[in-house]
């Protein structure tokens, strides 16, 4: 049994719309069942602590799949996460690898958090995964390697792609686009068609490219720890 730590987004506010966010609900549930199915143990961790806010587009019929009705079943998941621990309070050393749900609401808030991008170089230089799905691999942005220089360079990496931001009607919104920053950080940038499954994995570095890639990064993040 390996420890791993989920990370999400405490931001609830989509920008300065006025609209709610936060993370997406299966990029959640179909890595949370995925691991501790296999056997490992799962804490979970956000920038406030508490419950971290779900993105409503996520909880909607139209975005339900088998991971997310299974969560909405299961109240002891759902009681823990309610009560997620303060990402200030988390020790590095206790856990094999960290895993980042996306949802837009990361990119206001875990995108700049000191805490979260010490916490993924403390992962990295200690040998231990680091995996991303979605939005997720935005907070990678200020993250760098052991040479000081952003830590996707050189790397193979996916992440939500320009057209399906645009498909969502939110390329004028978001802070930055995802696919954009990988590739100005030196990224080897990926893609498939907009909502297939795609997972990336270099090294110790595993993302994903949107929702439906979840369950890809979680499989390719529990080989790397067996």
């Amino acid at each position: 049994m390996k420890n791993i730590l989920f990370v999400l987004t405490s931001n609830d506010s989509l920008g300065s719309t006025g609209k709610k966010t936060g993370f997406w609900i299966e990029e959640f549930a179909a890595p949370y069942y995925t691991l501790t199915d296999a056997g490992h143990k799962v804490t979970l961790a956000s920038p406030k602590g508490g419950h971290p806010p779900i993105d409503p587009s996520s909880a909607s019929e139209d975005a339900a799949t088998a991971a997310t009705q299974r969560f909405d079943k299961d109240k002891a998941t759902q009681d823990k996460l309610a009560n997620t621990h303060q990402l200030a309070s988390i020790n590095q050393e206790d856990y094999d690898a960290v895993f980042y749900p996306g949802g837009h609401g990361v990119l206001w808030d875990l995108v700049e958090d000191l805490t979260s991008i010490k916490l993924i170089e403390e992962f990295y230089n200690n040998h231990k995964p680091v995996a991303f799905v979605c939005h997720a691999p935005a907070v990678l942005k200020n993250v760098k390697n052991s040479a000081q220089e952003p830590l996707v360079k050189g790397k193979k990496v996916t992440g939500f792609t320009n057209e399906e931001e645009e498909a969502v009607q939110l390329t004028e919104v978001v802070p930055f686009l995802l696919e954009d920053m990988l590739k100005t950080n030196g990224g080897i940038y990926s893609k498939i068609g907009d909502w297939q499954p795609y997972a990336v994995e270099d090294g110790l570095l595993i993302t994903g490219q949107n929702p439906a890639s979840s369950e890809k990064v979680a499989e390719l993040l529990t080989k790397k720890l067996q």
